[in-house]
């Protein structure tokens, strides 16, 4: 099964640069050296955005997880680096909850 309204998958410009490729982000800054060690970083966010819609858009879901918020969708893919090389990432998607429209939440290296 393909995500749910894959079309209208969401990555926000801000999201990347604000938390998977911030080296100061609590969370995200272990995310950030490694997308950053492949060549991801301010200079190519949309190219990094393109490539995180997609897996959204032509990979099937490896899981789903139901929360009080919505439904999480969890889809593995391979990205095409800056630096010519291919690396295997899972993101993890939201539905909310009265929405229709899946949201990027994160990824990270598999």
């Amino acid at each position: 099964m393909k995500l749910p309204n894959r079309h209208k998958a969401i990555v926000t410009r801000e999201k990347l640069l604000n938390y998977l490729l911030s080296k100061n982000h609590i969370i995200g800054r272990t995310k950030a050296k490694f997308f950053r060690n492949f060549g991801f970083d301010e200079n190519n966010v949309q190219e990094f955005q393109n490539a995180i819609i997609k897996i959204a858009e032509t990979n099937e879901i490896k899981e789903t997880k139901a929360s009080s918020f919505g439904t999480k969708y969890i889809i593995d893919g391979t990205v095409e680096t800056p630096i010519g090389r291919k690396i295997q990432i899972r993101t993890v998607w939201i539905i909310e909850s009265n929405t229709f429209v899946p949201r990027f939440v994160t990824a990270f290296p598999v």
